[in-house]
């Protein structure tokens, strides 16, 4: 299967912060095959699709709450974000490695937020659409 690309949205203001963590619009991206390949800036998240368990797009949020490199504290995901319009949480079976942590969630601010649920639906993996409201 060939990869899809699926491009992570750089807000224009987020810009000059995000470049702390090296994230350009060439290196800020997610590739899906038969493995989520994210990349942002100087940080990347691997994994099996086979260890994805489910998805689920979110936001808007606030935009203190949602740019750059960030780990919640209670549950450890990672969120790499480029804005906040919103993201898609992807949920592991099993933790992935991510320095020196093992992240059960990713969040990735991408530009097609449905274009990349409906990729993961294709790879049979269900999720939602919990949105708050949609930000055009």
């Amino acid at each position: 299967m060939l990869a899809r690309r699926f491009p992570i949205r750089l807000g224009k203001r987020s810009r000059p912060l995000l470049r702390l963590f090296g994230v350009r619009g060439e290196n800020a991206y997610v590739d899906l095959d038969d493995q989520l390949d994210a990349h942002f800036g100087f940080f990347r998240v691997r994994t099996p699709v086979t260890n994805i368990a489910s998805w689920r797009i979110e936001g808007p949020w606030l935009w203190i709450t949602a740019i750059g490199v960030r780990t919640g504290l209670r549950h450890r995901d990672v969120t790499f974000g480029g804005s906040h319009r919103g993201g898609v949480r992807v949920d592991f079976k099993e933790r992935v490695p991510f320095g020196l942590l093992r992240i059960p969630a990713l969040y990735v601010t991408v530009e097609d937020l449905e274009g990349f649920a409906a990729a993961l639906a294709e790879h049979g993996i269900a999720g939602e659409d919990a949105r708050k409201r949609q930000i055009d």
